[in-house]
């Protein structure tokens, strides 16, 4: 499930803002700066926890604990922007990640292959999270709209937290994962057919309440 956060999403210069003040303040600073990541980091746990790790660790509880890590281990950070910033976070999803494994479902040696494959998924994540705001807005490009793409994946994030957690699950594995109706129905235990139409209502329910500016489609 995609934890909600009720922030709105910041520009990159507001984050890059917020690196600094939490870096000299720390405390509810540091909180706020965090708060803007939880539905990005909880977009991309979604992807990676099968079914047994789902049955025993809930997507919010692993979120929630790479939240904790990065605000204890915050000052090993030493970037300054918002790319570095999400690239650290997604370190620490992975090592959390892990840690799950190996707790519920007793993995004894670390996954290499999964933690490469949660990184590369990541660099992926932000050009699927492009393509799914133009389902979401009429875009009216001009020369001067220019949005990062981590801002673009935070802002959907965000608008995804808004979706009941079975229409975010089945639009992360179809718009964002690429899975067939097939593999989504397994992941989601439910018939192929069903989980068809459970995504065509959920992409008809995120268009609906999706509050992103046409600047988010460029």
């Amino acid at each position: 499930m995609v934890a909600t956060s009720n922030r709105a999403s910041d520009s990159p210069a507001t984050t890059e803002h917020l690196i600094g003040a939490a870096r000299q303040l720390g405390g509810e600073s540091l909180g706020e700066l965090l708060e803007l990541y939880r539905n990005y980091l909880a977009v991309l746990a979604t992807t990676q926890m099968d079914n047994r790790l789902r049955r025993r660790i809930g997507t919010s509880d692993l979120v929630q604990e790479t939240m904790l890590a990065a605000h204890s281990d915050f000052g090993q950070f030493r970037g300054n922007s918002e790319g570095e910033l999400v690239a650290w976070l997604r370190q620490i999803l992975c090592n959390s990640l892990r840690h799950a494994i190996e707790k519920h479902v007793h993995a004894r040696k670390r996954d290499v292959r999964r933690e490469m494959a949660l990184d590369n998924f990541a660099n992926d994540l932000d050009d699927s999270f492009d393509r799914l705001s133009r389902l979401a807005v009429d875009p009216d490009p001009t020369p001067s709209q220019v949005v990062m793409k981590q801002e673009i994946a935070r802002k959907l994030a965000d608008e995804l937290a808004k979706l009941k957690p079975r229409y975010r699950e089945v639009i992360i594995y179809r718009n964002l994962q690429s899975l067939t109706f097939d593999e989504i129905a397994v992941r989601m235990e439910i018939k192929s057919g069903a989980a068809r139409m459970l995504w065509l209502r959920a992409i008809a329910k995120f268009k609906e309440v999706c509050e992103l500016g046409p600047e988010a489609a460029q």
